[in-house]
């Protein structure tokens, strides 16, 4: 064997192989951070009560890709443009058993679970992929402020209008407006990337 194939042999074919694992990971890298997506935060422990007076917290987000809103029944202004966005996501994503939309009251004392259920029926919900949550205001505020970060304000009146994106290992991953049409057309975006991922 002369010089240059042994020179091949150990520098050139190590050093392609490093090049080509180099790019294995390169790939593995930007698949795993799904495309860019930030990470804006955890979800931490709760636990409230689902419209059907099931128990549903944090340990329900494991394993699903959760879009999270705050709103309240008998709301005339925004909620119901933002649960009319909610419910198209809703459509769309229908044959997708990991995707779940989860609508949290900021008024508990008058929603009850009976105006939960009914307010379910009047957006065409008829199974368990879109999920409408109570419990005491306080710990719904504390979960708007210091677990998704947004404004409590003076509930029920002030509540963010924001939908919430949380993947399957309970990390928000984006905000986005419920009436900005760009902000919805890239959440649909991203809930597709990380239906794929």
């Amino acid at each position: 064997m002369n010089d240059r194939k042994i020179k091949w042999v150990f520098i050139g074919l190590p050093a392609v192989l490093l090049i080509m694992i180099g790019a294995a990971w390169g790939i593995y890298k930007i698949k795993s951070s799904n495309a860019g997506i930030p990470i804006y935060g955890a979800v931490t422990q709760f636990e409230f009560t689902e419209r059907n007076a099931e128990r549903f917290g944090s340990n329900e987000l494991s394993g699903k890709i959760s879009i999270v809103n705050f709103f309240f029944t008998a709301c005339e202004g925004p909620c119901p443009r933002m649960n009319a966005q909610v419910a198209e996501l809703y459509t769309h994503f229908s044959a997708e058993a990991d995707v779940q939309f989860i609508s949290i009251s900021v008024d508990p004392d008058r929603d009850s679970l009976q105006a939960l259920r009914d307010y379910a029926i009047r957006f065409g919900v008829n199974d368990r992929r879109w999920l409408f949550l109570s419990a005491p205001l306080e710990e719904v505020k504390s979960l708007s402020e210091n677990v998704f970060m947004l404004a409590g304000g003076d509930m029920p009146s002030l509540h963010s209008t924001k939908l919430i994106l949380v993947d399957e290992q309970k990390n928000i991953r984006g905000y986005y407006s419920s009436d900005d049409p760009k902000d919805l057309r890239l959440l649909k975006k991203h809930i597709s990337v990380l239906v794929e991922d």
